[in-house]
């Protein structure tokens, strides 16, 4: 589509030169003021004048006018100018021609590009705490995350997907302590991060304590977790070899959770990784006459820039998160020579982000402007917040095998016979809460309520995998057959194409504001056009061998845009539901 709207608007522009040289725009910036109009009756692309008027120094009117005036171009079966508008009605059978031929002919590289080749990106996303459960507050950055990569790696760029592991910090102290006085190794092998959990939440409870429980507070036990996270740093070999412990249970558990998700990362390097890699920085912020002291912190002065000082280093010296990222972007510029890094957050994080991005400027690191936060909204559940330290958490896993299960009766009632159940189920199921969050934009605030997302009617994950497989049935009943040219006859075989014409606009619509949304959105408008041909059309049964063959033709571009537009969302594909 984006080839013919610059078709369009070489001609457009060819047309406005004659009426004034000087203002006219140049293709490119005339292409991108093309719209789809929300009414067909309005065209299937249109030019608002208006845009113009102030440049053309004439009326919309008339420059719509001047436009229209004779006007033909390949792809364009009519054009009219309609009250300062220039609208454009496609032409079905180039539809059939240029876009279903180009569909077949790329099949999974349909919709991509190579405007990325050559290009390094890597993306810091997922990194949970270890110790600490998979919950649905962890969803957002998964999930956003590994789309952005592979709406990244869909364009060209080369991508390296790293889990920056929360494996450091005095939460280490706390289940340390938790686990010598409480701990019992056998039920840990067993019960796994489960285990870990209890135990974090009770030195919690037991340090802060928790009037509702009748638990009185015991700041010592905080003490003495501050101790053993010291012994920790200062390499004690009894807590060292607990903390890998924890963190090879944590690591068994997450990767279930990839696993279900289809997610695989290049890189697990923690905060535990850098550890030994800040003192440089902190050298080089001295040198630089960056650091300050405030009551005994070590900080970098923002406020010529609106923002609180960054925080380097606490009384006592040691180091804090601002600290620990300047160093892991420093090792990822020098291992990986990246052009963009990108950092998938809660937008909580946005002034931390900030004012580390400022202070890499400030260092003289001519990389910082390749630096990107992409933030996300809070997620809280039936309108309560999440806290793992009270247990207040609603386990992503259990979340998944509540969906599967559902997902799993149904199957058992409609489709008894359907083979590989558990695969199916598991597919839809986890796709279905994939979907649901995705379909929301990322900086938006989601109150999740386990009904909706678990409802499997109306604009759903399962209503998408259900309308590819719907695609695919067709195909497996069609059987081989062979088509030279396509006849497009319906308008539904039309609007269909002109959908699926759209695919690639939309990912560099995603790409360009690190918004998956848009790519489930543009799910959701295949399906309804898919839908649409299939009820009004009829596929296997027309009569015309020719139109036949073209409906299933069509039925098989629809199921190639869908399953490439699935692979950027976190979705699978099913072939039978």
């Amino acid at each position: 589509m984006q080839t013919l709207k610059l078709t369009i608007a070489e001609q457009c522009v060819d047309r406005l030169r004659t009426l004034n040289p000087d203002g006219a725009p140049t293709a490119a910036e005339l292409a991108a003021m093309l719209e789809y109009p929300p009414d067909p009756k309005m065209g299937d692309l249109a030019l608002p004048c208006f845009k113009l008027s102030k440049t053309m120094r004439r009326s919309p009117v008339q420059i719509a006018a001047a436009i229209a005036e004779g006007f033909a171009c390949a792809g364009v079966e009519r054009a009219e100018a309609v009250n300062g508008y220039f609208n454009l009605y496609l032409d079905p059978a180039w539809l059939g021609e240029n876009v279903l031929t180009r569909i077949l002919a790329e099949r999974e590289k349909y919709g991509s590009s190579d405007i990325g080749a050559g290009k390094e990106v890597v993306l810091d996303y997922s990194s949970p705490n270890v110790a600490k459960p998979f919950h649905i507050g962890h969803l957002g950055t998964t999930v956003i995350g590994h789309s952005l990569k592979c709406l990244h790696e869909f364009v060209g760029y080369h991508c390296t997907g790293i889990n920056y592991l929360g494996d450091w910090g005095t939460q280490f102290g706390k289940l340390i302590v938790a686990y010598k006085k409480w701990g019992n190794r056998e039920l840990i092998e067993q019960g796994g991060i489960d285990e870990l959990v209890a135990l974090y939440v009770r030195i919690n409870n037991a340090i802060s304590g928790n009037e509702e429980k009748g638990i009185p507070a015991d700041p010592v036990l905080g003490d003495e977790a501050r101790a053993e996270f010291h012994k920790l740093e200062e390499g004690d070999e009894e807590n060292l070899a607990l903390w890998r412990w924890f963190v090879d249970i944590s690591l068994a558990e997450y990767e279930k959770t990839y696993k279900q998700l289809g997610i695989t990362f290049d890189s697990y390097k923690g905060e535990s990784f850098y550890t030994d890699k800040m003192p440089a920085q902190v050298e080089k912020l001295r040198e630089q006459g960056l650091l300050t002291l405030d009551d005994g912190a070590s900080i970098v002065n923002l406020e010529e820039y609106n923002m609180p000082p960054c925080l380097i280093l606490k009384r006592d010296g040691s180091t804090l998160y601002p600290t620990r990222d300047i160093a892991a972007a420093v090792y990822r510029k020098q291992t990986y020579n990246f052009d963009k890094a990108i950092y998938v957050t809660s937008a909580g994080q946005n002034l931390h982000f900030a004012q580390w991005f400022k202070v890499v400027e400030l260092m003289g690191y001519d990389w910082y402007d390749q630096l990107v936060h992409v933030p996300y909204g809070t997620v809280s559940v039936n309108g309560a917040k999440l806290a793992t330290r009270t247990g207040n958490v609603v386990l992503l896993k259990d979340l998944f095998a509540m969906a599967i299960e559902k997902v799993r009766a149904i199957m058992d009632e409609k489709n008894p016979d359907l083979q590989n159940k558990d695969g199916v189920a598991e597919a839809v199921g986890v796709g279905a809460i994939v979907f649901n969050y995705l379909s929301n934009n990322r900086n938006r605030d989601i109150n999740f309520i386990l009904e909706d997302a678990l409802s499997f009617e109306g604009n759903t994950g399962p209503y998408a995998q259900y309308t590819y497989a719907r695609t695919c049935s067709i195909l497996e009943k069609a059987g081989e057959l062979s088509c030279d040219a396509y006849t497009v006859t319906a308008p539904e075989e039309a609007d269909l194409l002109k959908v699926l014409a759209r695919f690639n606009e939309r990912v560099m619509a995603a790409l360009e504001e690190y918004e998956p949304s848009y790519i489930v959105r543009y799910i959701l408008e295949v399906c309804a056009a898919f839908n649409r041909f299939y009820h009004n059309c009829p596929i296997l049964t027309a009569e015309d061998a020719q139109i036949r063959a073209t409906r299933v033709k069509l039925a098989e571009a629809a199921g190639i845009v869908l399953g490439n537009a699935f692979g950027l969302v976190c979705m699978k594909k099913t072939e039978k539901i």
